[in-house]
């Protein structure tokens, strides 16, 4: 299992960046250069909690499709989405909000096992595991700059 932790200060009401980060439109923004859209299940607005979602994207020079359910949800301070299917073996995202004096700490656990055994682990080393911190990263920078910017567009 590999296990990525990414935090990300925001300087705005929690309110906001737990919406921003649910939210499928702002999701798509964030992940274009993979051209990942929502597909099927919830394909708008803001991920509740029992939503599914199929995402389709291009990794790796591939099409992939991953759909997700919203398996817990606390407003506004968490939210957890699991893997049914695609190509990890599992896959676990949890999403956890704090504020103090205006300023929203936005943590991140992402856990996924790879298939294929021991090629898996070989390429999650090499290749997979920071590509994905790199996907976390865009995303979570996008979030910071709607929440610290105008993220009416969004909400």
């Amino acid at each position: 299992m590999t296990c990525i932790e990414l935090e990300t200060v925001i300087t705005a009401p929690v309110e906001i960046c737990f919406d921003l980060s649910r939210s499928i439109e702002l999701h798509q923004i964030s992940t274009a250069s993979t051209k990942e859209k929502a597909i099927h299940g919830r394909t708008t607005g803001l991920c509740e909690k029992g939503d599914t979602i199929t995402w389709r994207a291009k990794h790796f020079g591939i099409y992939q499709q991953l759909t997700v359910q919203i398996s817990e949800m606390n407003i506004p301070v968490f939210f957890e989405d699991r893997m049914v299917s695609g190509a990890f073996r599992s896959m676990r995202h949890r999403h956890y909000f704090t504020q103090t004096h205006g300023i929203t700490l936005m943590k991140d656990i992402f856990e996924y096992e790879v298939p294929a055994r021991v090629i898996g682990r070989i390429f999650d080393y090499l290749v997979l595991k920071n590509y994905m911190i790199t996907l976390l990263l865009k995303r979570n920078q996008t979030i910071k700059d709607f929440a610290e910017g105008d993220w009416q567009a969004i909400l």
